[in-house]
């Protein structure tokens, strides 16, 4: 009987720890499972990137593209080639300029040995993962057959899963979740073109910073600059009513909508007040209604949610998503980049057996956890990753934590005790409402607790919300008073503020606003000033702000209709030329706005400082004739001013030697002679010293 062969397929995955992940999973980096042998390599994210805009279109129009000009904007995107090329980057280990071609050649000798590619990069919802895995498959000018492997986290269970359910993908032409994160990948390109746009603009204005323009960044900017505006032009406009506190020390007041301007029974004066209404010295109160109430556990966190939280003790969202990959790595969380709100019921039951030792880990008493079975509220048949939540790898303790980042410990506490909350029971409150006998439209409410429930698992952080209620009962009668109140001062903008604004508008997902945020608010070309999750602008991002007023790019709907758009694509219901004509319509109708904003700059921020150029030192030179021609070279080295001897020496084509003082302060003996060099692809004569 004919042996039949098994195919060797190789699995690429996004990261080294990706792939050690695997490697624990599956029992080695090379093997066997399911029907085929295996061969794990990784990429280190993005290997490859689009090239300049001037190198993805023909000579004739590599002036225009390589422009920052604004008559030279919009461009039309039928010129892009859409081109990619090796990443160069910085490496602090090595201390080199490194570039991925090593790793794409390393891949492409993996692939020879193989009958068949598995993209086993992270299944993100943006198409991220899939972007890149076919960035590498391409640069290798693979030909053959491609699997995706889709896994929920880098568990045993989820990797050998995956590994034994592969998805054939037909061509990248017919791979939607490619298609999407390509999409994505070209609109944010162009949108470089605005960019360039607000920094030739503001730098007419003779502000000299780039203004980085782009849909997340710039709906974060505007809104953190208008609320800054908004409390910087808040006139506070005093009010009078009457109110009633009874024995008790209850409030019972005249219910007011949230928006309503116009309140009839405040008045601008006490005087005023007095003059339209006067109430008895004592009234009676009436109960009007007693109920049992219950509240669920809150939803389950987002990374921008859990950033917010850890924002008011000073840890960094930079920092924060860091850490929180490095324990997602080592499986102690889960994904970070999920849009998920909710857990699938196997996740679920994945998680159930870990809960008391997760429990005990974070001081918390199993003995409230006493609702074990699934919530319909936050368990549900639809999801892939699920929410953020702890990984399948229990820590022996806090403290071991330390090693991932200094937020590790807190990021697992709160992650933590907020997933526990799902297991106890709902917060159970008596609420009472009351009100003032001879003028019923007075009214309060008490809010008595019951049983804490979820409460005494996880006190809801991220929503401050103070359920406390110390009066346990409405007093027998009440006396009028006279409350003083204000317009309402719009609130100080903080992370938290902010992640609010983004979610309700479904502006990116919980990690992307999470790093997003953190770039902007780190470095020495910041624009978000954060004090303990309290936030401020730097000038340079009150200049990018304004620049981005009115503009369809900050505009919060942009982002949520582009990801709409984006999906239509993954869901081939649009394509992808379709989907970039929305960027070209808003570069075209953004560049005139950005024009007149401008105009806005001196007028806000004031007159631009003007640098004072240092003008550069130059040193002195001396001339003469060295091998046949005359030349110009410095005449001093390293703090030594050369004699007129060692000069005469020097164009004899002489050896001379000399003290010299180096840049830090020591003494040390040179010797050496003229001869020509090259700096900066600039040739020169100088004395050149012989070290050896």
């Amino acid at each position: 009987m004919k042996e039949v062969a098994v195919p060797k397929y190789l699995i690429i995955t996004e990261k080294p720890s990706a792939k050690r992940n695997f490697e624990k999973a599956l029992g080695g980096a090379n093997g066997h499972i399911s029907n085929y042998d295996y061969e794990l390599a990784n990429l280190r994210g993005h290997v490859m990137t689009l090239k300049e805009p001037a190198d993805q279109v023909p000579a004739d129009l590599k002036a225009k593209y390589k422009s920052w000009k604004l008559q030279d904007l919009p461009w039309d995107l039928h010129d892009l080639a859409w081109k990619r090329t090796y990443i160069r980057a910085w490496n602090p280990r090595s201390k080199k300029s490194e570039s991925t071609k090593s790793l794409v050649d390393e891949l492409k000798t993996q692939a020879k040995r193989a009958d068949a590619l598995v993209i086993a990069t992270d299944t993100d919802p943006s198409g991220e993962g899939d972007l890149l895995a076919w960035e590498a498959i391409d640069a290798i000018k693979w030909q053959g057959p491609v699997f995706r492997a889709n896994f929920a986290d880098e568990s045993q269970k989820s990797i050998v899963k995956a590994l034994n359910h592969l998805v054939a993908i037909e061509s990248k032409d017919k791979h939607g979740a490619y298609q999407k994160g390509l999409t994505r990948n070209k609109w944010d390109f162009a949108s470089m073109q605005l960019t360039r746009a607000a920094t030739t603009l503001t730098k007419k204005e003779g502000y000299a910073l780039v203004s980085r323009q782009g849909r997340l960044k710039s709906a974060m900017l505007l809104k953190i600059y208008q609320q800054l505006e908004a409390i910087k032009n808040y006139k506070k406009i005093p009010f009078f009513e009457y109110r009633f506190k009874d024995d008790q020390g209850n409030i019972y007041a005249r219910p007011v909508e949230a928006k309503q301007e116009s309140v009839p029974f405040r008045y601008p004066t006490k005087e005023a007040l007095e003059q339209a209404e006067s109430y008895p010295d004592h009234v009676n109160v009436q109960e009007d209604s007693i109920s049992e109430k219950t509240t669920k556990p809150p939803k389950l966190l987002d990374l921008s949610s859990l950033s917010a939280i850890l924002a008011k003790e000073d840890y960094k969202a930079k920092e924060v998503l860091s850490t929180y990959q490095k324990l997602y790595e080592a499986q102690l969380v889960s994904y970070p980049r999920t849009e998920d709100k909710t857990i699938t019921p196997e996740q679920f039951h994945d998680m159930a057996p870990l809960v008391d030792d997760i429990a005990q880990l974070v001081g918390t008493d199993t003995s409230l956890l006493t609702h074990r079975q699934p919530r319909s509220s936050h368990v549900k048949e639809e999801g892939a990753h699920g929410a953020n939540r702890p990984g399948t790898k229990v820590p022996t303790s806090l403290d071991t934590l330390s090693k991932y980042g200094p937020s590790a410990k807190r990021i697992y506490g709160v992650l933590a005790k907020n997933f526990l909350a799902m297991f106890a029971p709902d917060y159970r409150y008596r609420q009472i409402k009351g009100s003032i006998a001879e003028y019923p439209t007075f009214k309060t409410t008490l809010n008595v607790p019951i049983s804490m429930g979820w409460k005494a698992v996880y006190q809801d952080q991220d929503n401050e919300s103070d359920d406390s209620q110390t009066i346990k009962q409405l007093g027998k009668q009440a006396k009028p008073q006279v409350h003083e109140g204000q317009n309402p001062k719009p609130t100080a903008p903080t992370w938290k503020w902010l992640k609010t604004f983004l979610g309700k508008n479904n502006i990116g997902t919980g990690a992307t606003r999470t790093s997003t945020y953190g770039e902007l608010s780190s470095g020495k070309n910041a624009y978000i000033i954060d004090k303990k999750g309290k936030i401020d602008l730097t000038t340079d991002g009150k200049a990018v702000a304004i620049m981005a007023q009115g503009t369809w790019l900050a505009h919060p709907k942009t982002t949520k209709r582009v990801f709409d758009i984006f999906d239509q694509v993954g869901k081939f219901e649009m394509t992808a030329d379709q989907a970039l004509d929305s960027i070209v319509k808003t570069v075209a109708h953004d560049i005139p706005v950005m024009e007149a904003n401008a105009q806005l700059l001196v007028g806000q921020l004031g007159k631009p400082k003007q640098t004072k150029k240092v003008p550069a030192k130059t040193k002195d030179k001396v001339t003469g004739q060295w091998r046949g021609e005359e030349i110009s070279f410095t005449a001093e080295f390293s703090g030594h001013k050369f004699t007129p001897t060692e000069v005469a020496q020097l164009l004899q084509g002489e050896t001379i030697s000399f003290d010299a003082r180096s840049k830090r302060g020591s003494n040390y003996h040179v010797s050496g002679k003229l001869a020509k060099q090259t700096y900066r692809k600039r040739s020169f004569v100088g004395f050149k010293p012989d070290f050896k």
